[in-house]
């Protein structure tokens, strides 16, 4: 089943952390330094909590649509690229502790959204290229 993403970088990291897992009832399903990612199930979300720098307010990283198949991540690809938007595509990167296949686009308001796969675990944060948005690494 889809679900949404929702990534935010945060300045306490664990303070965010001890704050979601009680709104939502449930504890992260992966911790790393300096990354969070909490898979909720009611309602469907999956919260990516990434440390920011001290004293900076909370702000936006990007979104994303987690679907169960690389054969989804291209049929959203050719779907947004028959729609006219651009798209910057990866395969087999690792981001966010995990091996993915993704799609990535940018909203008017220059938020990137992400449609990806979950392909595998992976030991590090990641270093995919640039996102439309001109942000550097994965997440």
């Amino acid at each position: 089943m889809p679900r949404t993403q929702l990534a935010l970088r945060v300045a306490d990291l664990e303070g965010s952390i001890a704050f979601y897992s009680r709104l939502f009832d449930t504890e992260p399903t992966k911790r790393r330094e300096g990354y969070a990612n909490f898979v909720i199930a009611e309602p469907p979300l999956k919260l990516v909590l990434l440390e920011g720098e001290p004293d900076q307010d909370t702000r936006l990283d990007h979104l994303g649509i987690e679907v169960e198949s690389t054969e989804q991540v291209s049929s959203a690809t050719e779907r947004l690229k028959e729609a006219g938007l651009a798209t910057f595509e990866e395969n087999d990167t690792s981001c966010c502790y995990a091996l993915q296949d993704k799609v990535w686009v940018t909203a008017p308001g220059k938020e990137p959204w992400e449609v990806y796969v979950v392909k595998a675990d992976a030991d590090t944060l990641g270093n995919s290229a640039a996102t439309p948005s001109d942000r550097q690494g994965c997440c």
